[in-house]
């Protein structure tokens, strides 16, 4: 959520919410640092932790006002996610891979998941193109290659939930949600970028972005669609994952030129159909700004929340891609601090896969402020959500 709020700020200068968006994540950072804070303790999971990650990693990218200089910077904090991870890559059940949950007694601790490793992936493949630092590619792609040999990634580029340990992950739950998704095309976004526009990382992204058609039917109008909303049993993580699609397949469009013309027609069409439904009656600010779930209703459908006006914010505001630069390395004017043993105990090594053990530091909680920021930064964005 933060994450989002931050791109708000890159595609729009709207510098209005910015100290409490930096606040709210610092907030959450922890005492190791690695935002696992004892005020959410012990019931993260990897991916919980890769959005903090995700969102922190955004910041240094796009210069994001930076901590006081007493905190680690955006970098070292993404940096230590990062280390965290490689830590925990378990190669005693399925040859490798993370597990969704970070300690044992969560339901889905023998569950791999396509959200854990292909976060690891794109954190990885961001790190790399920030940095320059090739043990960072290594890394994402080590990540992708374990994803592709398991029923995660099918031969023909389609992406999978996740797959049972007990089962020695030889089968997968065949859920296809947009966020995984989008997960993975912003990795392989960065790793297009990073690999200076190989082919293979051209022909993977491509593979991936076709078929996300699944999301976007035509008997709906070409307009996103998670598939949990027709028989409306969508939770409330599901109501958001549009919004990572649309994030990432807006920095794929960068990233990776020649998927724009393909990718912004979709940005766009959302874009309007999600707006036609920003008119439910707002229950914090007093404006017509809640916006529903089913975008391909033509008004708003009664299923309003953060999730939804996070998915809203968020294609909406993809399709001012085309007008900000793209993402800025320790090349091109990054300036955020970094750490790369933050997380690690080590203090200029990336850690390799096993070496270090997990500990039992507290949980990164989603959502400190996040509602009243986000219900008023769309107040804020009502000009970008009108035809």
């Amino acid at each position: 959520m933060f994450g989002q709020l931050i791109d708000y700020w890159y595609y729009t200068n709207d510098s209005t919410w910015n100290d409490l968006i930096r606040d709210g994540i610092l907030h959450q950072i922890g005492d190791a640092k690695n935002f696992m804070p004892s005020n959410q303790s012990k019931d993260e999971g990897n991916d919980d932790q890769l959005f903090w990650a995700f969102t922190v990693m955004s910041a240094a990218e796009y210069n994001f006002d930076p901590p006081p200089d007493d905190q680690p910077g955006w970098l070292a904090l993404a940096q230590s996610v990062f280390n965290q991870l490689v830590s925990r890559w378990n190669t005693e059940f399925c040859g490798g891979g993370l597990r969704w949950q970070i300690y044992q007694w969560l339901p889905g601790w023998n569950y791999k998941n396509l959200a854990s490793n292909g976060g690891m992936f794109q954190l990885g493949a961001r790190l790399a193109l920030y940095t320059g630092n090739d043990s960072y590619a290594k890394h994402a792609e080590d990540a992708f290659n374990w994803m592709i040999s398991t029923p995660l990634i099918t031969d023909d580029w389609q992406i999978y939930d996740g797959m049972d340990v007990l089962k020695n992950c030889t089968e997968a739950d065949r859920s296809q949600w947009t966020y995984n998704y989008g997960i993975i095309i912003g990795g392989a976004a960065y790793m297009y970028n990073y690999t200076n526009g190989s082919q293979i990382w051209a022909d993977r992204l491509q593979g991936f972005i076709n078929h996300t058609s699944v999301f976007f039917p035509k008997d709906k109008g070409g307009v996103m669609v998670e598939l949990c909303e027709a028989p409306q049993n969508c939770n409330i993580d599901m109501v958001s994952f549009k919004a990572y699609l649309a994030r990432w397949l807006a920095v794929s469009a960068q990233l990776a030129p020649f998927t724009a013309p393909q990718i912004l027609p979709l940005l766009q069409t959302s874009a309007k159909a999600a707006a036609r439904t920003c008119t439910g009656a707002s229950t914090t600010s007093g404006g017509p700004y809640l916006c529903g779930n089913r975008w391909y209703f033509d008004s708003y459908d009664g299923k309003g929340g953060v999730g939804q006006q996070l998915s809203a914010l968020s294609v909406i505001a993809a399709n001012l891609i085309e007008e900000v630069k793209p993402p800025y390395s320790s090349r091109t004017g990054g300036s955020s601090k970094g750490d790369p043993g933050l997380g690690s105990g080590g203090d200029d090594e990336l850690p390799i896969y096993g070496e270090n053990a997990v500990t039992t530091a507290g949980k990164a909680g989603a959502g400190i402020i996040t509602a009243l920021v986000l219900g008023g930064t769309l107040g804020g964005a009502w000009w970008m959500i009108t035809d």
